[in-house]
């Protein structure tokens, strides 16, 4: 098991030095070989990323030859536990799969995948990755000391994740009924020590009336992951990418390295781009309309311009266990942000409860004692 760990990259890039295999060096991104050093550059890339049209470019399984290919011969391996397919060089041998470790893995031969056109490479190196998440995993509130305190032993991976961005004008057509609140003073009685006596209070009414409007709104790099092997959570949580820093893939930014195929495909992922168009439509148009209460909002939305890219981003993947659970955590290869699972302390979420129950009954106490006076 622990050979197939290692996943032992061919030499695609030999180092011209002592002939080793040089993979990507996130600190110096440059090529680097792990034997005796040897640091070789990658020639920038003046390639400005591409924006496909999603209306009239090519369907699904009718891929233009040029951008399936990866630069280096390809294989696509499958997990038949958790369903990963990750992008490895035809030579490299994988008896483990990256996502759960199961090595129940199979080679499914070379399978034609887009190409992603631009990269960002790592630069968050595996021990800043490790020290990311033990700084993390000390913020959290919930989890037992006796983890804060401990290392955590886990393998890393690093893995580019495929995503896809989008980019879409939309223009809107709403109706909707605006409600507005306004007071007036009512007289009223009521009895005080015996006493009737007469007050007067502010009573809230609603005036309501037809509103409609248009909208118009741009949509830019609406990022969506192309990956199905983790749960949207944690990539959600990832998001923080600086997609200025994307530049023309290049094979070298893989090389020791492994790169997810995407699960997702473009038509997939423009359903999920569109759900979140929809919602931030909806609260921004719930925003110009105004008023107090808005009901029976209707919007109509015409969708132009439709691209979209096909990106890799970096992420080092890491699997742990804490008393024969299993957890995952990831952390952003860029920017170096966290996301992950983590135990629960039972003693400290009984606590909190029993301390905020503790707190409702005084207030509800305090406000039977004076809260009608």
């Amino acid at each position: 098991m622990e050979e197939a760990l290692k996943q032992a990259a061919p030499a695609t890039f030999p180092c011209s030095g002592c002939g080793g295999a040089m993979t990507f060096d996130s600190e110096s991104q440059a090529l680097k070989c792990p034997y005796c050093g040897k640091e070789e550059a990658i020639a920038a890339s003046d390639f400005e990323p591409v924006e496909h049209d999603l209306d009239t470019d090519f369907g699904e399984g009718e891929e233009d030859s040029s951008l399936t290919d990866w630069g280096v011969k390809q294989q696509t391996i499958h997990c038949e536990s958790c369903g990963g397919e990750t992008i490895i060089p035809a030579l490299q041998t994988a008896a483990a799969c990256v996502f759960c470790g199961s090595p129940k893995v199979l080679a499914q031969g070379d399978r034609a995948s887009i190409r992603p056109e631009t990269v960002i490479p790592f630069r968050v190196s595996e021990n800043e990755a490790v020290e990311s998440f033990r700084k993390w995993k000390k913020k959290r509130w919930f989890v037992p000391n006796e983890f804060k305190r401990g290392n955590v032993r886990s393998k890393l991976t690093g893995i580019y994740i495929p995503y896809w961005t989008y980019d879409s004008e939309t223009s809107s057509d709403y109706t909707a009924e605006r409600g507005d609140y306004h007071y007036r003073t009512v007289t009223k009685t009521r009895t005080v020590n015996g006493k009737t006596e007469t007050y007067t209070e502010q009573e809230r009414y609603t005036v309501w009336h037809w509103v409609h409007g248009d909208y118009d709104r741009s949509f830019d790099d609406i990022l969506i992951p192309a990956s199905g092997q983790y749960d949207s959570e944690l990539l959600e949580k990832l998001g923080n990418f600086e997609l200025s820093e994307l530049t023309g893939y290049k094979p070298e930014y893989l090389s020791g390295f492994i790169a997810e195929r995407y699960s997702i495909d473009r038509s997939q992922g423009w359903e999920r781009a569109q759900e979140r168009i929809e919602d931030t439509l909806r609260s921004e148009i719930r925003s110009e309309i105004g008023g107090d209460e808005i009901r029976g909002l209707s919007i109509r939305t015409s969708y132009y311009d439709r691209t979209y890219k096909h990106i890799l981003l970096p992420v080092w993947n890491a699997n742990y266990s804490y008393k024969n659970r299993p957890y995952r955590y990831m952390v952003n290869g860029q920017t170096g942000l966290v996301s992950g699972h983590v135990p629960r302390s039972a003693v400290k979420i009984t606590f909190f409860t029993l301390f905020c129950l503790a707190l409702a009954a005084l207030a509800f106490y305090l406000y039977i004692q004076y809260g009608s006076e």
